[in-house]
């Protein structure tokens, strides 16, 4: 992967070999690559002649040759792969019988480390996609979960970065491979094991997998850049005519660089053509001004009076007439030599431009119309009148990229094509007339705007070598110190509903799935894919769509789908990692319940602090707008036959928790050298573990919260508000010594729930009087739900804490804070004149045996008001969560589902999807009354 290892460069003669000479490809032997794959694509061509193997989900919209076109089997198909639990057969073969033994003694917890996202490493930059995780923060979890040879898994590959990321397992850098060691070595952690991980790639879009495929196969750097620069140079010969304009001077030919087109809109008061950035660009300031006078009536023009021109003008590709918004030429960019200059445009330049409009449209331009009735942003495109693919490309353009196309998947060498086309495919939107004119900017290549299909008022024109010659060069220096091993990456196209995988295959799984309705995969991919002919199956894409009347529970189910597919197809006793940029509690809800219905345990969620680079502990269900990282694992195979035998027992839930505690992170550092509160060791959140844990599994659970506490303290140890089990806190105690102190959890209160916790966490390390306690949790409660019954302090102290009224002994609770806090209180006997008048008054939490006397009487209150919304035949505004809460855990344990379904059609739907607990027993619920 770098120059220090020449062995390892991808036009090295070893590597040379591989494409030159015999060839091996699971357990044939063929005199070359080129043997190779010619052998493998007539076996894909006859299984894509079975009608069955379409039917299969997720199947992308193509011809059987377009597919064949852009695959490489068997190492990437553009389809469904056939070949990839062949694979993973041979991979589980070769491997070395130590690692085979290592699997029976595997064990990992939750990675909780700083890792850097590289964003700008030169690899990430390769190729763009509309979201992706960087490999350089998918490396550490990869060393951290798996062995070397180990089967990683993405089904949601995007542009592949968990394949470069398990190969670059294999050969880092040194320098990388350094600072890492040291870095895991001052953290305490063991020394990463390097070596090539085998990884799985999966998407449903074909433009997803060609840009995976082409990231982690090998192929001959110099070839590619030899074929480049030649292409370029053919379209330069051909075309290079277009993009030449005349210097001021008259006399010197320059060489276009970009040419600015404009907008022509109408004057509301006097209808004459107004040209856009004539009139609101500013020379000076090079900014759009908000305001500026018609150049023919002086009215006062903004952007929102104005009135699109249309014009009327023949579709060359349909054989029809096209309407659309008028754009026309207003600024070129050109170089003579190394200087560049600006002009505008003279009659030879719009003779030009004349030209070749009258010239046929290339054929290598896709016609497709858009779906326009089935996307989002259809409406944003189709009132300006771009309906089809070619609309976005004006003529010069399109001359060009139709060109290069054509060369591009005419080169005989397959792997030299596809990299062809994975340079030039991503100039396709840059392209575009979505390419904005931005005056202020170093580069006027690719500024679309992600995400979203917006055809702008200025658009920048840019020229084949203004944005490729760079590109090429780039992309040569990247890969001559990338190595991808043919055999190592093996991926296919579908929905990860339907992996073509065997039960218990794989050892690891990294993913970054969609999330909800931020980014339309299937209708962005859709420009792309139409010059490749083969197109994502968007029936089968995970996603909130309004307009293809897909919502939050189409998404959930979908969703659910995906992770049966991963839980099925993972090893028992490994661990999935999920990498979610969440935006709406409800859509993160749901991935969280999806994920444990199927029978994953969360162990860890962090978020991915980008301005760190670094995971930092979610300690609220609102921490939204983060990219969030997940950590689950499935139960290994014993504790799933354990908890069988004794399923609704307490050895059963201690059955669990035991192995839960193992599982859980045991100690993280912050970077300010102090350890963190885990939060999943919180006992209200190993409860609610516990919880989910029989839930999905249909197992009634047969302790209450308050037995459950005080059987947790009787069992575990307990350090700083935390259970470790007994080996675990001996270890917990030696890396406690080493650090300044504990960060406190910093909980956001914002209902009963998390009111309840957060006086929990003041009053455990000091119990206070209710005047302390009143002005913090006044500062608290500013962000109370509007749904939520606000609750007085005074009611939430009485029915979960104790308060401590002067007779009697001083609870030890009260006792431990003030002697350690007050030198004069310190051993005196708990019933002290002057210890007593200290302690009186103040609020603590009870200890467990007390606080299930309390739990008691706070259940019986909560379930009484339930009763009351069950009886009300009004929609529920405003209410107590905690009341419909313990009412749904009554009703679940009693198999009243019908109750939960009918509470839960009484209150906002928003409340429900944004509510784990309260998803969870409601689509449990559903799930037993048979869907209904």
């Amino acid at each position: 992967m770098n120059s220090e290892h020449p062995e390892l460069m991808p036009d090295h003669p070893d590597i040379q070999a591989k494409v030159n000479g015999p060839f091996i490809c699971l357990g044939l032997t063929f005199e070359n690559d080129a043997a190779r794959r010619s052998h493998f694509t007539e076996e894909l061509r006859s299984r894509l002649q079975d009608p069955e193997f379409h039917k299969i989900e997720g199947f992308p919209i193509g011809s059987d040759e377009d597919i064949l076109n852009l695959s490489d089997p068997p190492y990437y198909t553009a389809c469904p792969n056939p070949w990839i639990a062949d694979f993973i057969a041979e991979w589980e073969t070769n491997k070395p019988a130590s690692e085979v033994d290592a699997q029976h003694r595997y064990h990992r917890e939750p990675f909780a480390v700083d890792v850097s996202e590289g964003k700008t490493h030169a690899i990430y930059k390769a190729h763009s996609y509309h979201t992706k995780v960087p490999h350089l923060a998918i490396v550490p979890s990869i060393l951290h979960y798996t062995e070397p040879g180990d089967i990683v898994l993405d089904g949601f590959n995007g542009s592949g970065m968990t394949g470069v990321a398990a190969q670059w397992c294999g050969s880092p850098p040194p320098e990388y491979r350094r600072e890492l060691e040291q870095k895991w070595q001052a953290e305490g952690m063991a020394a990463p094991k390097w070596g090539v991980r085998h990884c799985v790639l999966n998407d449903l879009s074909p433009a997803a997998t060609f840009i995976a495929a082409n990231y982690n196969l090998p192929f001959d750097v110099r070839a590619f850049s030899t074929a480049a620069k030649k292409l370029l140079n053919e379209v330069e010969n051909e075309l290079g005519w277009m993009y030449e304009t005349l210097h001021t001077d008259g006399k010197t030919k320059g060489r276009i660089e970009y040419t600015v087109w404009s907008e022509v809109f109408n004057c509301p008061t006097c209808t004459e053509e107004v040209v856009f950035l004539d009139e609101a660009l500013d020379d000076k300031s090079k900014k759009v001004a908000d305001e500026f006078p018609c150049p023919h009536c002086t009215s006062i023009l903004t952007k929102r009076n104005l009135k699109r021109h249309f014009e009327t003008s023949p579709d060359k590709k349909l054989s029809d007439t096209w309407t659309h918004v008028t754009f026309r030429p207003v600024v070129i960019s050109y170089k003579i030599g190394r200087k560049r200059y600006e002009k505008l445009p003279d009659e030879q330049d719009m003779e030009i431009i004349k030209k070749i409009q009258d010239r046929p449209f290339p054929v290598e331009i896709p016609s497709n119309r858009f779906p326009i009735e089935e996307m989002y942003h259809g409406s944003r495109i189709a009132p300006k009148g771009f309906t089809h693919i070619h609309h976005f490309f004006l003529p010069r353009a399109a001359q060009a990229l139709g060109a290069l196309w054509q060369k591009a998947k005419a080169n005989a060498d397959v792997r030299i094509r596809h990299m062809l086309m994975f340079a030039i495919d991503q100039c396709i939107w840059g392209f575009s007339v979505q390419n904005r004119f931005r005056a202020v900017t170093y580069s006027h290549a690719n500024n679309y705007m992600t995400g979203v299909y917006y055809v702008p008022s200025s658009i920048s024109e840019t020229s084949p070598w203004y944005v490729l010659d760079g590109k090429i060069e780039r992309l040569s220096k990247v890969f001559q110190s990338h190595y991808a091993q043919s055999a190592s990456v093996i991926t296919g196209t579908g929905s990860t509903a339907k992996l073509q995988l065997t039960d218990g295959s794989i050892d690891y799984i990294f993913t970054d799935p969609p999330f909800g309705e931020n980014i339309f995969y299937a209708d962005l991919n859709f420009l792309v894919e139409s010059w490749y002919g083969v197109i994502s199956n968007a029936s089968a894409e995970a996603i909130v769509d309004k307009v293809k009347k897909k919502g939050l529970s189409e998404y959930q189910e979908l969703m659910r789908r995906c992770f049966a597919e991963y839980y099925r197809v993972l090893k028992p006793g490994r661990w999935i990692t999920i990498v979610f940029h969440n935006s709406h509690n409800a859509i993160w809800n749901v991935i969280q319940e999806a994920l444990g219905s199927v029978g994953f345990v969360i162990a860890d969620v962090r978020t991915m602090d980008k301005q760190q680079g670094s995971y930092r502990q979610v300690t609220s269900r609102h921490a939204t707008k983060q990219d969030m990282v997940i950590t689950a694992y499935k139960a290994n195979g014993g504790l799933e036959d354990r908890f069988k035998l004794i399923a609704g027992t307490e050895e059963g839930v201690w059955e669990f928790v035991r192995t839960h505690l193992n599982n859980l992170p045991l100690f993280v550092i912050n970077k300010a050298g102090q350890s963190e509160v885990i939060a999943e060791r919180k006992e209200y959140l190993l409860y609610d573990r516990m919880v989910a844990f029989h839930v999905q599994r249909g197992v009634t659970f047969p302790l209450t919260s308050s037995e459950f506490y005080q059987g947790l303290s009787q069992r575990f140890s307990e350090r700083d508000g935390m259970y470790f089990l007994l080996t675990q806190a001996a270890e917990y105690d030696k890396k406690r010594m080493k650090v300044a102190g504990v960060e406190q959890l910093n909980l956001f209160v914002s209902d009963e729930e998390s009111a309840r916790q957060w006086l929990r966490e003041q009053l455990r390390p000091k119990p206070q009087t209710f005047q302390e306690l009143h002005p913090q949790f006044l500062k608290e409660i500013g962000g109370w739900n509007k749904n939520e019954t606000a609750l007085e302090l005074s009611t939430l102290l009485e029915q979960s804490f104790l308060c401590y009224d002067g007779k009697g002994e001083v609870p030890s609770q009260i006792h431990s804070y003030l002697s350690t806090n007050w030198s004069e209180l310190r051993n005196l006997p708990k019933d002290s004149p002057s210890l007593v008048i200290k302690a009186r008054d103040r609020w603590y939490v009870p200890d467990p045996n007390k606080a299930g006397d309390l739990e008691k009487l706070r259940e019986k209150a909560l379930l009484k008001e339930f009763e009351e919304y069950k009886e009300t035949k009004k929609k529920l505004k405003v209410f107590r969560l905690e009341a419909v809460r313990a009412g749904f855990k009554k009703a679940w344990q009693e198999r009243d589902y019908a109750v939960i379904v009918a509470v839960a059609d009484k209150i906002p739907n928003n409340v429900l999807e944004e509510d784990p607990k309260l998803l969870m027993w409601y689509d449990q619920a559903v799930t037993r009354m048979g869907g209904e």
